[in-house]
């Protein structure tokens, strides 16, 4: 943890105070991973941390608050998905790469944060802005480098520039996420994992370019 840790009346947190504050944290992610969302107590999240709801409270107005700060640090993890993208070819072979490249990357996310991005989507659902701001930062990201990926294709005469690129890549960010947000519920519609993310690479290639990636 890097910086200054404040505490709920803006105490700065000692090292000890940071590595609790920490310890609860990592409680309430894997709490998150095996209960819903509406089922998480402060209690609880306290307990298993091997603290008292008090000290919560110290750090966190509520479990949503801290829910929150788990969304805040995936969203600036999640910044790095941009350099799957920004300044790499769509031409051929290396095109291809590239969106396997992307696919990959975007999946392996949304798999290790599985628990806290149900929560994400689910606050943006409900309208709660914050929610909907975090959930924002991840997919722009992306969809602004492959913004600029399809306006250089269509600067070479590569791609119609009829074409709207930001459409194009709001629309391929939109269908990366919900496949990633449902990778486990394929498997009961016939879907294999294995064919899921070469069909994806593909939508995506074809999406960008708008030509089969060559062979």
């Amino acid at each position: 943890m890097t910086g200054q840790v404040r505490t709920v009346d803006g105490r700065v947190a000692g090292r000890r105070g940071q590595a609790t504050r920490q310890k609860l944290l990592d409680c309430l992610g894997e709490m998150l991973s095996t209960s819903p969302y509406r089922d998480v107590k402060v209690i609880d999240v306290a307990r298993m941390a091997g603290t008292s709801p008090a000290t919560f409270y110290q750090y966190f107005p509520d479990v949503e608050g801290a829910v929150l700060e788990l969304a805040d640090d995936m969203a600036k993890e999640g910044a790095a998905l941009t350099d799957l993208v920004a300044g790499r070819s769509w031409v051929g072979k290396a095109g291809a790469q590239t969106a396997e490249d992307l696919v990959d990357g975007f999946l392996s996310f949304w798999r290790k944060h599985d628990a806290i991005l149900r929560v994400v989507d689910l606050g943006a659902a409900e309208g709660d802005k914050r929610f909907n701001r975090i959930r924002t930062r991840i997919l722009t990201a992306v969809s602004g480098s492959l913004t600029e990926a399809v306006k250089e294709l269509q600067s070479k005469g590569r791609v119609d520039k009829d074409v709207s690129a930001p459409a194009v890549a709001s629309s391929l960010v939109a269908m990366m996420a919900a496949v990633a947000a449902h990778q486990k519920g394929f498997t009961g519609t016939g879907v294999k994992q294995a064919d899921l993310k070469p069909t994806l690479a593909l939508l995506v290639y074809l999406g960008v370019t708008g030509k089969k990636p060559t062979k």
